[in-house]
């Protein structure tokens, strides 16, 4: 068998690992943000297709847009999850009336 040595990443020449670690957070946080976006849009095309209430589903759809393009742009969630609230919300209400 082959001898292994340790692997030392942090003196290996042309060590990029900070860039990988910051390049899957990025990649987790777009697919966080881009899940949520999308389940707020079902919500809509749900209350559309099934309520038939499109003036709702557009609002809904607004929303999302709205929590989502700040959500990418600050790298923060806190847009994205209060605009899935919302569309939850709506949601909801809009199936019980």
């Amino acid at each position: 068998m082959a001898d292994h040595g340790t692997v030392e990443y942090a003196t290996a020449t042309g060590n990029d690992y900070p860039a990988h670690v910051r390049t899957y957070e990025s990649f987790v946080h777009f697919a966080y943000v881009g899940i949520l976006h999308i389940v707020c849009i079902l919500f809509g095309l749900a209350i559309g297709g099934v309520k038939g209430d499109w003036l709702l589903a557009a609002v809904i759809l607004l929303i999302a847009v709205f929590g989502a393009i700040p959500g990418l742009m600050s790298r923060s969630r806190a847009p994205t999850n209060v605009a899935f609230v919302v569309c939850f919300l709506i949601f909801v209400y809009a199936a019980v009336s």
